[in-house]
């Protein structure tokens, strides 16, 4: 549900979800989120253009993994650099094709001879089941700053409940039919057996084909983090040079930037370090607990989708001003209670084992920031009115 309350939110204001963060803490305010947000996508894109080079490797093994890296790495650039109406036109084919081949797939394992202890291995636990959910909540809310970046283009008529539908369906369907292939797969197989080596096991000659569109899949979603990571920079950017517009020319030198320093830490970084690395970053997830719950607390209950356009791209930033207090206050309060609750591998908190293998640092976060930062937005002043308030998209 969080990334489909910020999906919605695109066409409302028709700007990316980094550049409406200054309504809600300011147009200085909003730098430490778009800095976490940058490193963010900056993680991810290294991690899944290695993910990508083995992927690689694996199709291919004739193909030298520093190779394969550098032919993920190229691969989403490419597509990134060309920009989102390619991507969409991407994701809208695989959509229908990653789909039906996952369904083959599960035809594929179930036709065979199951093995003898396929529907008793392993049991449920209270405690594993509230990992698991814990580790679903993660991965959704880690996509909140994508939605919005694409949603936008959409016109303001479609309303909320469209994207919000479209977004929700899309994310929690796609989530569990992956989730419940490779579930299945891992079953197919003897214990231990790695998990890609599990789906071309299990799958029969169908394993190849799904290892072709799973690496396209990656490539393809690395792309987003490139473009995010580039709206980003150019956000930041504009926050001490508000009448400067990137050319293309720009953009694609920075994309360039981001390739080649992303590129040599996977290339020439120890395997060590890069676990260390995205561990970091898992763990800088954290960051995007509090800015999600004020984001959508801002969006739908204290402003009601209604923002001055023109004050978030002003130089001084306008109503907004510089810093919103409130939203800082209730954002460093959100991260702070996570902490003795969190239970990554760069930290483990004093309390991370309430529930035995679950981080449930996230669940503080929200029962705090939320609650919080309603009082502090509601209290004192009406929010200020600025007349016709108006959207990119009028």
């Amino acid at each position: 549900m969080v990334i489909a309350l910020a999906s919605a939110q695109g066409p409302q204001l028709g700007i990316p979800q980094m550049v409406q963060s200054r309504g809600q803490f300011g147009r200085y305010g909003a730098l430490l989120i778009v800095f976490f947000t940058a490193l963010i996508y900056v993680g991810f894109f290294i991690s899944n253009i290695v993910l990508a080079g083995k992927t690689i490797h694996g199709i291919a093994p004739s193909v030298p993994m520093p190779g394969a890296i550098v032919i993920g790495a190229l691969s989403a650039t490419a597509i990134g650099v060309i920009g989102y109406r390619f991507i969409h036109i991407l994701n809208r084919i695989g959509t229908w094709v990653m789909g039906s081949a996952l369904l083959a797939g599960f035809i594929m394992m179930f036709i065979q001879d199951l093995p003898a202890d396929f529907f008793s291995r392993g049991a449920f636990n209270l405690s594993g089941f509230i990992a698991t959910v814990s580790l679903g909540v993660i991965w959704q809310i880690s996509f909140s700053p994508y939605t919005s970046d694409y949603s936008r283009y959409l016109p303001r008529e479609v309303g909320i409940a469209k994207p919000f539908w479209a977004t929700y369906f899309g994310a929690t369907l796609g989530t569990i039919l992956c989730f419940s292939f490779g579930t299945v797969a891992v079953l197919c197989v003897p214990e231990g057996t790695d998990a890609m080596d599990a789906v071309k096991q299990a799958t029969g000659w169908l394993g190849p084909i799904l290892m072709v569109l799973f690496l396209l899949n990656i490539i393809s979603h690395n792309a987003l983090n490139l473009y995010g990571a580039v709206l980003s920079i150019v956000t930041a950017i504009q926050t001490f040079m508000a009448e400067w517009t990137p050319s293309i020319r720009v953009r694609v030198i920075l994309a360039s930037v981001i390739l080649v320093g992303c590129g040599m830490v996977a290339l020439n970084a120890s395997a060590d370090f890069i676990g260390q690395f995205i561990g970091l970053i898992l763990a800088l997830l954290l960051v995007l607990v509090p800015w999600a719950s004020i984001n959508l607390i801002d969006f739908y209950l204290i402003k009601k989708g209604q923002y001055d356009i023109a004050s978030i791209f002003s130089a001084d930033g306008g109503i907004y001003g510089r810093f919103n207090h409130h939203a800082i206050i209730a954002y460093a309060c959100g991260i702070l209670v996570q902490l003795p609750f969190a239970n990554t591998s760069l930290y483990v908190g004093p309390y991370s084992n309430i529930v035995e293998g679950a981080d449930l640092s996230w669940l503080f976060g929200l029962l705090v920031t939320v609650p919080l930062y309603y009082c502090l937005a509601t209290r004192g002043k009406a929010v200020e009115k600025a007349g016709r308030v108006v959207s990119v998209n009028d």
